[in-house]
This record gives C-alpha cells, sequence and structure tokens, in this order.
C-alpha cells in the first residue's frame, strides 16, 4: 500500500496530533500490530533516583521526541535500551514504567558500561569529536588532535558502549514473541546495527531504522576523521534499512559520503539509496518538529503567566530581541551580540529603545571548549553593557539556567527572535517561537539551521557569520509594517502546525511501511 508523505499533509487540524492524510492512528497499528518495538537511544525517557526510604522514584525526561516514541508504546510490547545516568538506574536495570494517562507500559533497559568507556564514548567520541565534526566546528589548523588517548576512547569506549547496546537489542530481539521493530537514535550509537546483524542470522533480524538528530556535513568535512574510524560509521549505518536526516542537504551529503569513503558501495542518489554489502539503505529526510498541543499547554501555565509579567515590568515600552540557546559553539551567541552592537551603531536611535534577552542553558561545562564559550559570551554583553548602556538602560541581557517557564514566557513576547546558529540540526525554538508569541513576532534564521528549510517562507534568513547583515536584518524586523509582521507570523505557524512531531513519526513509519508492504518483519 502507498502511503502519501507527509508534506501531502496540508489540511489537518492544527490542533490534533494526528495526520488524517494518511491516517496515523492506522498506520501506527498497521506497523506495530504484529511487531514490538526496541528503542535504543543514549539516554532513557526516564532516570531513576534513590528515596530516603530506599524506593525507586522515576522522573520522566521532557521534550516532544520522548513524547512521540513513548506515544508509539501503547500500540505494542515496547523497551527502551539507554545507558545509565545514575547509580539508581544501575541498579534498576531493566523493569517495567506506566506511561502516561493509562496507556500501558513500557520497559526500560539500561547498559551500565564501566566509568571509563562511558567517558571514552561520550565524552571524548561522541562528545567532543563526532558533534564538532558534524557542526564543521573544528579549527582544522589547530583541532582535532586524534591522538593514542582519542584511539584508546574509540576502542574502549564508544565500539565498547555501541557493542553493549548490540547485545541488548539482540536479546530482546530473540526473546520477542513476534518480529521486531529497531528505532537507533542519533551520533551516540553510530556502530551498533552492523554489530547487531553480525548477531543475528537473517531470519531473525528486525527492521533498523536510525535518526541523525544533528547535521551531516559534506565528504570534504569527514576527511578529519582516520579512515578505520571513518569506515566503522559508515558500514555501521548502512547496517539498517531506513536512515533518517533532517533535512535534504543532510541526506545528500550522507550518500555523497558514502561515496566518497565507503567502498564497494553504490549509490543511487535518484531514490536516495545505497547498495551495500548486498544490503539497501534508504535514506530520507524527516525534519523533527514539536508537540503543538503540548507546547500552547505549557504556555498557559500560572508560573510562565509570572515570568511573563515580571519581564514585561522590567522592559517597559522598550522592544525585545530575545534568543534561547544552549551555551553550545555552535549556536554563534557572540556573533549575534555583536550584529545588536553594530546596529545600535548603525542606527543610534534604537539606544535605550531596544533590550537583547538572552537565555542560555548551561551544557556540557566538563568539555573545556564550551565553559571557555560561556566566558567569551559573558565578557562580550559585559563589553556591549560598558560601551552602550546606562544607568537606567541594559542593552544585554544574558541569564544563565536550565529555566523552561522563563524562557516560554520570552518567546510569548519577543518582537525578534534571533536563531543564528552557524549549523544545527534543527533548532526547534524557531517553531516553538512562532506558536507561542503574542506580537507577530519576527524570526531571523540562520541559512545554516535545519529549520530553513521548511521556515524560510515565513523568516527573515541571514547567513550566520554575516554580522553585518544580521545587523540590517534585526532592524528590518523592528520596523517591519503590521501587516508584513502579521502574515509572516501566520505562515510560520500555519507551517509548525501542518509539520508537528507526529508528522516526523509519521513519516518514518510511512517509509517503513512502502519498503516492507504487506511484509511480516
Amino acid at each position: 500500500m502507498k502511503i502519501p508523505m507527509a508534506a501531502d499533509t496540508t489540511s489537518q487540524d492544527p490542533d490534533s496530533d494526528e495526520v488524517p492524510d494518511y491516517s496515523c492512528e492506522d498506520l501506527r497499528a498497521k506497523i506495530l500490530s504484529e511487531r514490538s518495538l526496541i528503542i535504543a537511544a543514549n539516554r532513557a525517557p526516564v532516570t531513576f533516583e534513590l528515596t530516603e526510604a530506599g524506593e525507586m522514584s522515576p522522573h520522566r525526561g521532557e521534550g516532544g521526541l520522548v513524547t512521540a516514541l513513548l506515544g508509539l508504546c501503547q500500540y505494542t510490547d515496547a523497551t527502551w535500551i539507554a545507558c545509565a545516568q545514575s547509580e539508581a538506574d544501575t541498579i534498576w536495570t531493566e523493569g517495567d514504567v506506566p506511561l502516561q494517562n493509562g496507556q500501558g507500559s513500557i520497559q526500560v533497559h539500561f547498559v551500565s558500561p564501566q566509568k571509563a568507556a562511558y567517558d571514552g564514548y561520550y565524552n571524548e567520541i561522541a562528545n567532543p569529536l563526532l558533534w564538532f565534526l558534524q557542526h564543521s566546528m573544528w579549527d582544522i589548523p589547530r583541532a582535532p588532535v586524534i591522538s593514542r588517548a582519542t584511539w584508546e576512547a574509540w576502542e574502549q569506549g564508544y565500539v565498547v558502549v555501541n557493542r553493549l547496546f548490540a547485545d541488548a537489542i539482540a536479546k530482546k530481539v530473540l526473546n520477542s514473541p513476534q518480529p521486531s521493530l529497531v528505532m537507533l537514535q542519533d551520533y551516540h550509537l553510530y556502530l551498533a546495527a552492523r554489530f547487531l546483524r553480525s548477531k543475528l542470522r537473517a531470519k531473525d533480524r528486525p527492521i533498523v531504522s536510525h535518526f541523525i538528530h544533528i547535521p551531516w556535513p559534506g565528504p570534504e568535512y569527514w576527511r578529519i576523521l582516520p579512515p578505520p574510524m571513518r569506515y566503522a560509521i559508515l558500514d555501521g549505518l548502512c547496517a539498517v534499512d531506513v536512515l533518517g536526516c533532517q533535512t535534504r542537504d543532510d541526506g545528500m551529503n550522507f550518500l555523497r559520503t558514502c561515496e566518497t569513503y565507503l567502498p564497494r558501495s553504490h549509490v543511487n542518489y535518484r531514490r536516495g539509496r545505497i547498495w551495500y554489502r548486498n544490503h539497501a539503505t534508504h535514506v530520507h529526510d524527516f525534519p523533527i518538529s514539536i508537540n503543538v498541543k503540548d507546547l500552547r499547554r505549557t504556555a498557559e501555565s500560572e508560573e510562565v503567566h509570572e515570568h511573563r509579567e515580571d519581564l514585561r515590568a522590567s522592559l517597559g515600552d522598550r522592544r525585545l530581541i530575545v534568543r534561547v540557546d544552549r551555551v553550545e559553539p555552535s549556536k554563534n551567541i557572540i556573533r549575534g551580540f555583536q550584529a545588536f552592537e553594530e546596529m545600535l551603531e548603525l542606527y543610534p536611535e534604537y539606544c535605550d529603545k531596544v533590550v537583547f534577552l538572552a537565555l542560555l542553558a548551561p551544557s556540557r561545562m566538563g568539555v573545556g571548549e564550551y565553559q571557555g564559550y560561556l566566558d567569551e559570551i559573558m565578557a562580550a554583553g559585559g563589553r556591549i553593557n560598558a560601551m552602550h548602556g546606562s544607568s537606567e538602560w541594559e542593552p544585554v541581557r544574558v541569564l544563565i539556567g536550565e529555566n523552561y517557564s522563563r524562557a516560554m514566557a520570552a518567546l510569548q513576547i519577543y518582537d525578534v527572535l534571533l536563531v543564528n546558529s552557524i549549523v544545527d540540526g534543527m533548532n526547534l525554538v524557531a517553531k516553538e517561537g512562532p506558536i507561542v508569541n503574542q506580537r507577530n513576532g519576527v524570526l531571523i534564521l540562520s541559512e545554516g539551521t535545519g529549520a530553513r528549510q521548511q521556515l524560510a517562507p515565513g523568516a527573515l534568513v541571514i547567513s550566520p557569520c554575516d554580522v553585518y547583515a544580521t545587523a540590517r536584518a534585526l532592524h528590518q524586523a523592528l520596523i517591519m509594517s503590521p501587516e508584513e509582521r502579521q502574515e509572516r507570523a501566520e505562515r510560520l505557524r500555519w507551517i509548525v502546525e501542518r509539520d508537528h512531531i507526529g508528522v516526523w513519526l509519521c513519516q518514518q513509519l510511512a517509509a517503513i511501511a512502502n519498503l516492507f508492504p504487506g511484509k511480516r518483519v
């Protein structure tokens, strides 16, 4: 049965998380009615803590990804395999965790690598080596330096942990009374699919999908990695049936990388397919999105309301430019500040009339590059305030910390939302902002973000390194007519409402259904 792709879904109810054009409910049931589901990711949907009474207390993770994937679990026996993040996780090992709203349960299974192995896998290879490479962030004349320690982290960390995942998945597959669907997530598990195939006979092998949440650069950047590492990654990813990327460019770059560096692979660009080791891998772009309904519910909370009123009181009648980011070099925060300063110098009439509010969440502070970047951010903001501010006006306000309600309040009242990342897998704040904003705020969007593929029709698109053009875009946004602001804001809302998180998930299920019509896997 041919299932239309999500790009055709233009008539759905924006408050619904279903996809009527190809009946997402039926699609989920079709794919999962006779299959068990195994999700594998670095982090689980819950983490556990030991209470003073010695009992296990689960805390559910936040975010649209967890919500979307857990939504599948009501249709089948489901297991989520992840790395233990706490001592309580290690003690738990595995067991059933109830889903919300009485919709059954999911089995959570923790793999528990040795501390040194996890450190090498996560803190040396996944972050920063692969993350920096895939975000094109390495200063190539100086870094990375791939040393003996890097190779030890690869062989005794990344490879070891990926084998642990493959072992755990294989055991679940073999113990399941039904065929299985395995959904691997992100750059932590690039080797797992090949290890899994090697552990199972052909008749026992499940359908395997792998979704990469971060960008995939072109082959010229993958030259940074030593050939054995690069080959192992491509060999592992070409063991999956469906490989999902955020954008068409990412998918095309993956095909080009395989053609360049994976010997004996045959790439079909028209079909988005790689034939390798007598197996076909189908490459698709599935732009991830947000849960519109949940986001709007959160935005109506009393806590968000209180933060919003506090922000309004502190602003007075000044206009508001907002950014909401992790403290992450790829987010390009310093150039955003530089563009704001350039705007103040080009258009001095904005002095004391505009505030730039940066809400920044700490990220990977154990990695030296990230701590150093935070220091640079604070210095850049402080310099602008010293040069241009006064006792009554602080041009740049930088607030550090995890405070989702405060961020949501800021998104509701921005006049301009700046998302100028150098490169990003998606950058979901670009989708969250237009949904909750109450002022028809203008989105300024870097052409390096994954969100550009969908949101460009309603945004002002800039080059992330062009500080002057970004300053001009900030000015354009602030002087834009009310009619144009409304038209752009409505266009952005319509796009995000149409292509919400449910569509992202159902696109993947549709691709699987199209590849294996009528097949019991």
